[in-house]
């Protein structure tokens, strides 16, 4: 413990942006899923095909990967449009917490797109032409009938994406984001105390994956209620 000391504040804080992180990222993986779904599942060809890039290209590039070239990327792409219109520019970039943020979300939220698409594929089609025959609009009829039912056939599957987005949330610190890993590794650097530096950050993650889990575990009881009721 002593070779803790100066550091709680430290990991504490790296801790709250790792939770920063990825209620962001969480938010916007939900969206990017939801939309990707939405364009699988869509009558447009145009749609269909970009989902499906979509998807390919983010489940099939390494994630480090994707996050390297999203962050510098961005940063040459804003440099040079900046360049255009301010020729004294030298650099603009994505902050790493918006950059990490946006490109974790992109990668979970391709293999969120596919597990939303199946869920939509699984509501009973007679629910929905009963909420047609009583007049129900579209909107409405997605909101509550489409989206509840879907999300009760999503959460087990969406759980393990939530906890690989936590997990994810670790890569950040390679493009200069003080998170817990950043912190670990300025504190090895200091004490030479690397196992007991990164088991802080072992523990601290296993602590925040196992509430999610509980979370989910929970979240999917109350979703599945009525069919305990049925039993």
């Amino acid at each position: 413990m002593a070779d803790l000391a100066g550091w709680w504040d430290d990991y504490f804080w790296g801790a709250m942006t790792v939770l920063r992180v990825f209620a962001v990222s969480l938010i916007l993986t939900v969206v990017f899923g939801l939309i990707g779904a939405a364009a699988k599942l869509s009558q447009s060809r145009i749609a269909n095909k970009i989902a499906g890039a979509y998807t390919i290209a983010f489940r099939g590039t390494p994630e480090l990967l994707v996050l390297l070239l999203f962050y510098y990327g961005s940063a040459v792409t804003l440099t040079g449009i900046s360049k255009i219109f301010f020729s004294q520019t030298q650099f603009v970039d994505i902050p790493p917490f918006w950059a990490g943020s946006l490109a974790i979300a992109l990668i979970v939220g391709s293999y969120a797109t596919e597990t939303f698409r199946g869920a939509f594929l699984g509501v009973d089609p007679g629910h929905v032409e009963a909420a047609r025959a009583l007049g129900i609009s579209n909107v409405q009829t997605f909101f509550h009938v489409r989206i509840p039912q879907m999300w009760r056939l999503a959460l087990p599957s969406f759980g393990n994406h939530m906890l690989s987005l936590m997990k994810d949330t670790a890569l950040i610190s390679i493009i200069g984001l003080e998170e817990i890993l950043f912190v670990a590794e300025m504190a090895t650097a200091v004490t030479l105390k690397p196992f007991t530096m990164y088991m802080i950050v072992a523990l601290i993650y296993l602590s925040i994956t196992t509430v999610i889990t509980l979370v989910v575990m929970a979240l999917e009881k109350h979703a599945n209620r009525h069919l305990e009721g049925a039993r």
